[in-house]
């Protein structure tokens, strides 16, 4: 009988402790509730004796249940299975197709074999002391086991809890650490060794993942886990995807795996791993991989040179004249371990070696070494990015093309294609009609120290509402229409007389690893401001071209007075006609040149100086990234692009000019009046909407105040919108102007 309760307490159960459950195979799930009882038919047994037996004997079905959970979760059939070949494994592969293998639970299941070792040793312990010495058994067995009456317990609702729940992974630590706050000393130390078993499964994917830039999780139990069927913007199809990242790179994955490979999976992140810490694990992660991966381009160095766009090779004699025609790459031949060197790498992984050595999980520690490693990574990406693939002048060959820096060689441009854009564009044909202007601005302009302008290429997106067939329709169209970017061609209004030369955009080409920097994100915030820009410039250039040409035909018309007197009243009548109308041709352009002053200088100029001081003064990739989308958000907020109002009025503004201007050079003075009215009006409603004291006393805008002065210096716009003062009612001349 004494061997008998022994053997039950290792879960072994014969004719005096029984098993309620008739057949026990090794799938069956855990039972819910004690199934060893001692035999009904034991009648020498009093029933004292009887109830501490079956207290006892609960002990033996908790170690068993807690034996079945640890040998089922260390079963590596899953891994034999992988080298038989299917046809000759079908029933096993049938047979565990619905038990999901899980490294978290087998390190559990180490853990509570250790804690299942003790007990079986203590049991050992009573037999030998039951055999050697004549003691009270059913006394001697109580007082062996009864710490363990507070340990086992506790462990049999974890596995049944994690059996019922399917929990593994990171919700398994989670788990583990909610149940290490208890009151049971004992309890406590177990549990935590437990969680010290799962937190070695997670260092050694933390080591993989942050030392070599491996994902070794091959359950889906990190909580880093690479991106599966996500698309980079809501509602873009698989297919656009894959273009997207076919374009971004051809030879490297490492580009691919940064923008869309991998993500933080919020469901295997444990609760007392903050999100800041997950998201620095997850960035060292990538920063390794796009270290040790670098592209076969950059490893090859200087051998390689930039070909000239197709679309430059039109013009001939240009492949002679150019002054660009290669553009030699950095000469850097460096390898990926030169990228991260190896002592680098051996300090992480020393960092988390400590980590893992630790007997307890310190949450201070951890971040702390997390940070370590996620400002080493950053400090060897931003020595690659800045220094190696010379961020600076990327910088500034966007600064130069879409920030129009160089504003030489848009003037040219523009002048170049104003008789082209005169007309409405073509479809089929406009982005080639318009670079025979930009190719003739850049020989013009570049010269051979501009070594990325072969980076920049121009581009007129197709735009799907019907333009105005005539220059007369467009000067026609109404003045109140929505003016948005040049990017919404798209809008259903049919009636919208919107500019089609607007949506001109250039296209910037990166290299690796800059993609890292310019993501497709950031360069269509740039192209947004290059499109305002561009119409800004644009608008000013047509109010001064529409004076030159009335300056000129002015004088050939005093020239041709000169000699035909008779015309002298005629030529007096329309200098007086004209008069009202060159005034509010000044009011257009004094509101344009500031406004186009007030975001170059005070604006982009600030703006770059403050960038150029951060690139200077920071050595870490995060930070610097941090720092250029500040730029960029504040030179679209400081040019009112995220203001609906203020950007609507100014697209009116810019549109009221140039039908001002056309309306001026074809004569057509029957709209003149109009324009005069709707450019009062607009310009009014800008004023009072700048000077509000939600952006003018705010710190949006730092230098709003100045733009405000320069517009208001002789208080003539404030007088203006306050109603004091009407610009340009020239009530006399009306009568006269539709006689024209």
């Amino acid at each position: 009988m004494l061997h008998e309760l022994l053997l039950a307490l290792l879960g072994y159960t014969g004719d005096l402790i029984i098993d309620q459950r008739e057949q026990l195979s090794a799938e069956a799930p855990i039972n819910d509730e004690c199934t060893f009882k001692l035999a009904p038919d034991i009648s020498f047994i009093d029933p004292s004796d009887r109830d501490l037996i079956e207290r006892v004997i609960t002990l033996g079905f908790y170690y068993r249940e807690l034996d079945r959970f640890a040998t089922k979760s260390r079963n590596l059939s899953w891994i034999r299975s992988a080298n038989v070949h299917p046809l000759d494994n079908i029933s096993e592969i049938s047979k565990d197709k619905t038990e999901k293998p899980s490294v978290y639970r087998r390190a559990i299941a180490n853990g509570i074999v250790e804690i299942l070792s003790i007990y079986r040793s203590a049991v050992l312990h009573i037999e030998q002391k039951l055999l050697s010495e004549t003691v009270p058994i059913l006394a001697t067995v109580i007082q062996g086991l009864n710490k363990f009456f507070v340990l086992l317990p506790p462990l049999y609702e974890l596995i049944l809890e994690i059996e019922r729940d399917d929990i593994r992974g990171g919700q398994l630590l989670n788990l583990l650490h909610k149940r290490c706050h208890c009151g049971v000393p004992e309890l406590q130390t177990c549990i935590q060794r437990l969680l010290w078993h799962g937190h070695q499964v997670m260092y050694n994917q933390l080591a993989s993942w942050m030392v070599y830039g491996i994902l070794q999780d091959k359950h889906g139990e990190f909580f880093i886990r690479r991106q599966e069927d996500r698309d980079v913007e809501p509602g873009s199809s698989h297919p656009d995807v894959s273009e997207k990242m076919a374009r971004l790179s051809t030879d490297d994955a490492s580009l691919t795996d940064w923008h869309l490979g991998f993500h933080i999976c919020l469901d295997m992140l444990p609760e007392y791993i903050p999100m800041r810490v997950a998201e620095s694990v997850l960035f060292a992660g990538k920063a390794v991989r796009v270290l040790r991966n670098p592209s076969s381009a950059f490893q090859s160095g200087g051998a390689t040179y930039h070909q000239i766009p197709k679309s430059f090779q039109k013009i001939q004699g240009l492949a002679g004249r150019f002054p660009f025609q290669k553009e030699p790459l950095i000469n850097t031949g460096l390898r990926g371990e030169e990228l991260l060197p190896q002592s680098e790498a051996d300090k992480i992984e020393a960092m988390l070696l400590d980590l893992k050595e630790s007997s307890e999980f310190h949450k201070r520690s951890f971040e702390c070494a997390v940070d370590s490693i996620q400002a080493i990574a950053a400090s060897h990406l931003w020595q690659l990015v800045v220094v190696r693939a010379d961020l600076n002048g990327h910088l500034k060959a966007l600064k130069d093309y879409f920030l129009l820096a160089k504003g030489d060689f848009f003037q040219c441009f523009l002048e170049e294609s104003r008789q082209l854009m005169r007309l409405p564009p073509r479809q089929s044909t406009a982005e080639a009609d318009l670079m025979v202007p930009f190719q003739l601005a850049a020989i013009k302009n570049i010269g051979e120290e501009e070594k990325y302008f072969s980076k920049v290429s121009l581009r007129m997106p197709s735009f799907g509402i019907p333009v105005k067939s005539s220059l007369l329709d467009i000067q026609k169209a109404t003045s109140n229409a929505d003016g948005s970017s040049g990017a919404s061609l798209s809008s259903a209004s049919s009636e919208m007389s919107f500019d089609g030369w607007d949506g001109i955009a250039l296209e910037y080409s990166v290299d690796w690893p800059l993609h890292l920097f310019f993501t497709q994100e950031v360069l269509s915030k740039y192209r947004r401001v290059f499109q305002y820009l561009l119409r800004l410039k644009r608008t000013q250039m047509e109010l001064e071209k529409s004076w030159a040409a009335v300056m000129h035909q002015d004088h050939s018309d005093f020239a041709q007075h000169r000699k035909d007197r008779n015309k002298c009243s005629t030529t007096h009548q329309r200098r007086q006609q004209f008069r009202p109308m060159w005034r509010v041709r000044e009011h257009m352009a004094f509101l344009i040149r500031n406004l186009q002053f007030y975001i170059q200088v005070d604006v982009i100029e600030s703006q770059w100086n403050i960038l150029q001081t951060h690139i200077q003064d920071s050595h870490d990739f995060t930070e610097l990234v941090g720092f250029h989308q500040e730029y960029l958000s504040a030179l679209i907020s400081q040019s009112f692009l995220d203001i609906g109002s203020v950007s609507r009025i100014l697209d009116g503004i810019m549109k009221l000019c140039l039908q001002f201007c056309w309306n001026i050079e074809n004569s057509n003075t029957s709209e003149l009046e109009h324009i005069a009215e709707e450019f009062n009006k607009k310009s009014n409603s800008l004023y009072t909407i700048l000077r509000s004291s939600r952006l003018a006393g705010s710190q949006r805008a730092p230098f709003l105040r100045r733009f405000l002065l320069r517009l208001n210096f002789n208080s003539f716009f404030e007088a203006t919108a306050r109603g004091v003062l009407n610009v340009v009612r020239p009530r006399p001349t009306a009568a006269v102007l539709n006689q024209q």
